[in-house]
């Protein structure tokens, strides 16, 4: 198995850039919460050992690598909210929460790796896009880690607030017990509701109740 390598870091250390900031986001494709970036500029001297893609590792893994990341870079989070993603689309959120982190960096990059093959629009520093670069980058791999472990988080929060949707676990994507609990409890305030399975729930009370 390939692991993600500094190779794309140096390349741009190497070009003379000496911040560079990895940015990944989390959570385009549930239908609750929100979709959340994270930034992070990576201390050559203090790598945490074992960073690869977040989906890749287990829970206890990515908890223990979320603290060392914590500790040793500069990170910054943010996301897009629900109203955000039914407003514009989640491509456009995930671009906003993405240009929100690079933009909440303690010290501004001037040179940002972005997981995926588009540019956030806006984004004006000096930039490249890696197709699964959070398999191939570390400091990709980090924030994909940073925001996934902070995303599931805030889910396991919301659950508390809203029972039944199985967030605690699901992390608001859409298993069957989800979209069951839609049909039975309702869309709460955190569903998107211009992601289908919400919207077709939506479309036909209003179809009922008219």
């Amino acid at each position: 198995m390939t692991l993600p390598d500094f190779s794309f870091e140096d390349t741009a250390h190497g070009r003379g850039h000496l911040r560079i900031a990895g940015v990944d986001e989390v959570g385009r494709g549930p239908l609750a919460g929100p979709v959340v970036a994270a930034a992070v500029v990576l201390d050559p001297a203090r790598l945490p050992a074992g960073l690869n893609d977040s989906k890749k590792l287990t829970l206890d893994r990515r908890e223990a690598l979320f603290s060392q990341i914590m500790d040793s870079a500069d990170v910054s989070i943010a996301q897009a909210s629900v109203a955000e993603i039914d407003s514009h689309n989640i491509l456009r959120a995930s671009h906003l929460a993405m240009l929100r982190a690079i933009a909440g960096l303690a010290t501004p990059p001037d040179h940002v790796l972005i997981d995926g093959n588009m540019v956030p629009r806006g984004l004006t520093l000096s930039s490249e896009t890696i197709v699964k670069g959070d398999a191939r980058s570390l400091s990709i791999a980090a924030a994909s880690i940073v925001a996934k472990v902070w995303r599931d988080r805030h889910m396991v929060d919301l659950a508390q607030q809203f029972p039944g949707y199985g967030w605690e676990a699901n992390a608001g994507y859409p298993t069957p017990a989800h979209k069951l609990a839609l049909v039975t409890l309702g869309v709460t305030p955190h569903h998107r509701r211009s992601f289908k399975p919400v919207h077709n729930i939506l479309y036909q009370d209003k179809i009922i109740s008219d």
